[in-house]
């Protein structure tokens, strides 16, 4: 018997060792024990990329507006992206509030959910009004003809507050019934509020270009729209809630440098707006979604990394530990899965409404490139910026999130434009 039971030992020793030094095996074992994550990840990613699909249609069609507000295409990656970097932190930041155990559904005005929809609020009218004047300075400084600085903080400001009103309801739902029903909101959160964000943004900022010109009206409303930026700022840095002032300390300068990057995603873009967008109106409907998915992809593993950081299951080295590369095989299946959706998606839409493409093999080629090339770096950036800003002791729900996001805008921009020449398109 002691010989059976050595016999047994040797094998399960041996089977042990075989699954260890076998990395395919790892992979798929973890994906196993990560099914349901990669489950509801695959879901909301996936009716991310379908609802950018009505975002995409939102901007061919805006093509009008475009034209009669001069740079308008620099401020709709940073509208955009501002709605994903301001409440994809606050869903980063309740998910680890749920795996810690510190959520609670309540009103009361000391609560996890309560300060943090305060600040979110208080960083809407703050980074709304620093849009509209980085927009048209930045643009400025490139060269790119645009409309007036006050036109720009108008359009920024109103569109960003109605947009988030939308957005913030979302979330908060989206918090509380993962919270009920058990939902890992670190993996639906970050598609599911960028996909509402990229659908109601783009309908809002065209109700705010009529703002625009509109003599002395518009002057007035940009001077109001500067003082309520600057008064909720201040406000956030001096309001007597401890937590909500730390997120506002925390976020705000993040949530610049943000904005610089993603008016600088505007900016590699609007060159070619009338060359390529006009031209094949099919690629015009497929950027929202490329630049969504590829940031909200980044987010995923910021956001897991950032509960996984707090919980001390991983470590923060220059070296990621093999978790960390096996969250990013999740990232790059689910990269692989969604841009081949969102293309093919795509280039139905464009042939069913017809809409002038490159060719079907050339659109799908260069959109699966570019995506797949975006996802690689989005997988590096999102680690490297949750281990920084873990060793400098910040919170990574705060910096991770509108830093990955933000820099997807611009890196996934660089990346479509670069699948654009090497596939013949520009």
């Amino acid at each position: 018997m002691k010989a059976g039971l050595k016999q047994s030992s040797g094998l399960a020793a041996k089977r042990t060792v075989h699954r260890v030094a076998d990395p395919a095996r790892q992979v798929v074992d973890y994906f196993v024990s990560e099914r349901r994550t990669v489950r509801q990840g695959f879901v909301a990613v996936s009716v991310a990329a379908t609802t950018s699909l009505i975002a995409g249609l939102t901007l061919a069609g805006m093509s009008g507006r475009m034209e009669a507000i001069r740079g308008l295409f620099v401020l709709i990656p940073v509208s955009i992206g501002m709605r994903g970097n301001i409440f994809g932190a606050l869903a980063a930041r309740l998910g680890t509030s749920v795996h810690t155990g510190l959520f609670e559904v309540s009103r009361d005005k000391q609560g996890i959910l309560y300060q943090n929809v305060y600040a979110a609020a208080l960083l809407t009218l703050a980074t709304s009004a620093v849009m509209g004047v980085m927009a048209r300075a930045i643009a400025g400084l490139l060269g790119i003809r645009t409309v007036s600085l006050w036109d720009f903080v108008v359009i920024a400001l109103v569109g960003g507050v109605l947009s988030s009103a939308i957005v913030l309801a979302v979330t908060v739902y989206l918090s509380v019934e993962s919270f009920r029903r058990g939902w890992d909101l670190d993996s639906v959160g970050a598609p599911l509020i960028t996909a509402i964000g990229d659908v109601v943004t783009l309908p809002c900022l065209l109700l705010a270009t009529y703002l625009a010109g509109r003599g002395l009206v518009t002057p007035i409303l940009g001077g109001v729209a500067l003082a309520a930026g600057c008064a909720s700022l201040a406000h956030g840095y001096t309001t007597g809630n401890t937590f909500a002032r730390r997120l506002v300390r925390e976020s705000f300068p993040v949530l610049c440098v943000a904005i610089v990057l993603d008016v600088l995603a505007g900016a590699v873009v609007q060159p070619r707006a009338d060359d390529i967008l006009h031209k094949w109106p099919a690629i015009t409907i497929v950027v929202p979604g490329f630049l969504e998915i590829t940031g909200a992809l980044g987010g995923i593993l910021a956001a897991r990394l950032g509960s996984k950081l707090h919980l001390g299951v991983v470590s923060a080295r220059a070296r990621p530990d093999a978790i960390v590369l096996l969250d990013a095989s999740i990232l790059l299946v689910l990269g692989v899965t969604v841009y081949a959706l969102i293309s093919s998606a795509t280039l139905a839409l464009a042939e069913l409404l017809n809409q002038a493409h490159p060719g079907a093999l050339r659109f799908l080629g260069l959109v699966m490139f570019g995506g797949l090339l975006a996802t690689v770096v989005a997988a590096v950036i999102g680690y490297y910026a949750a281990a920084a800003t873990y060793r400098l002791h910040l919170d990574p729900d705060n910096q991770t999130i509108p830093l990955v996001t933000s820099g997807m805008d611009l890196l996934g921009a660089i990346c479509l434009v670069l699948a654009l020449v090497v596939f013949g398109v520009a």
